[in-house]
């Protein structure tokens, strides 16, 4: 069997960290930008930021023809610089923030699924990241 490769993705998102930081973690902010186009959308979101905390939110076609929830815990909660957590199939995810003052680059590392190709699951992660950097710009 062939090892599974993470995959990363990247953005930089002009704010400072605490809005940064506040965006990705509030569920009335994840609501507004876990999409990765806007025939999406998050109706639903539940946060507990603490390492053995729970996630969940539900991502949705706005038609209401498809919906699935997105769900994991924390394995690593460190204000301002990292969220790490495994989701319910047991693919790792880690996410990163590097404080440059008036900006913040964010990585985030996940590993695959082995339903979709890894370009579709890089593309549609980025979409969302690339929302999320176009939702706390413009807010």
């Amino acid at each position: 069997m062939k090892p599974i490769k993470p995959i990363r993705i990247e953005t930089i998102v002009q704010a400072p960290i605490d809005k940064v930081w506040e965006f990705w973690t509030k569920p009335e902010h994840i609501m507004n930008w876990n999409n990765a186009s806007d025939d999406w959308h998050t109706p639903k979101a539940e946060n507990d930021l603490q390492t053995g905390g729970r996630f969940s939110s539900t991502m949705a076609a706005k038609d209401g023809s498809f919906s699935f929830d997105f769900n994991g815990t924390y394995t690593d909660v460190r204000t301002n610089r990292l969220i790490a957590y495994v989701l319910e199939d047991g693919r790792n995810v880690s996410v990163e923030f590097a404080d440059n003052g008036d900006s913040v680059a964010i990585s985030e590392t996940f590993d695959p699924e082995d339903q979709n190709p890894v370009e579709m699951q890089q593309g549609g992660w980025q979409a969302i990241l690339d929302n999320f950097k176009r939702y706390v710009e413009r807010n």
